[in-house]
């Protein structure tokens, strides 16, 4: 089936303390934006990617693609408001039927066997959210009280979520509302279940500055 990956990349670097939005930074002499897109275009040779970039940032993004890829694979589109809207102008690019991997743009150190694993599972299953284990004491809020949740029924969330286009595309047709964290909490809103898969501890987001030099770190350790 036709595969489609979303990355989305509309930050800013506001907790980077840069100027740069935190997706153009560079890791190891490239640009994290270039991890992330590496890794899509290797894992599957029919993959197509729509990168959805802040709209001053465009200009940027098409000297990463220009630089190292194979533009005919790459499309880019605008960003929106919040990320629910950003991803919403990423699938409205999508015309057919496809497999659809949502992805943020700086959690650049997944591989190739996570999207294959969600390709696999989407396909069957119809979505594949990529979880890991919370290794923290947890207590939620109940007005002024507080208590503690048994953290093995806590899963952290990643992406790329992946979906069948015909569960994201009309999910993602519903009003916003603030609750939309994710492409999950989109589809459950719209009423269907979602499926976990289990995801990878490498793959995390990168926002703050010691995120950058935990990143090189695993990059280094990759060679």
């Amino acid at each position: 089936m036709k595969k489609i990956a979303v990355i989305v990349a509309g930050g800013s670097g506001t907790r980077m303390n840069s100027e740069l939005p935190k997706q153009f930074l560079l890791l190891n002499g490239k640009p994290v934006l270039y991890y992330t897109i590496h890794t899509f275009l290797k894992s599957y040779d029919d993959l197509q990617i729509i990168l959805v970039l802040p709209e001053d940032y465009i200009g940027a993004g098409q000297e990463i693609i220009d630089a190292f890829f194979d533009y005919e694979r790459i499309q880019i589109t605008a960003g929106g408001r919040t990320r629910f809207h950003s991803v919403q102008n990423g699938l409205a690019v999508i015309t057919e039927e496809c497999i659809v991997f949502v992805h943020d743009g700086v959690r650049c150190l997944f591989t190739t066997a996570l999207v294959k694993r969600c390709y696999e599972a989407a396909v069957e299953l119809g979505s594949a959210i990529p979880v890991v284990d919370c290794k923290d004491s947890v207590r939620v809020i109940i007005g002024e009280n507080n208590e503690a949740i048994d953290r093995v029924r806590v899963k952290l969330i990643q992406t790329p979520q992946t979906f069948h286009s015909k569960i994201l595309l009309p999910a993602f047709k519903i009003d916003y509302k603030d609750k939309f964290t994710d492409e999950a909490t989109v589809v459950e809103a719209f009423g269907l279940k979602v499926n976990l898969i289990e995801g990878e501890e490498n793959n995390i987001k990168i926002t703050r500055p010691v995120d950058l030099i935990v990143a090189e770190q695993l990059l280094t350790d990759q060679l």
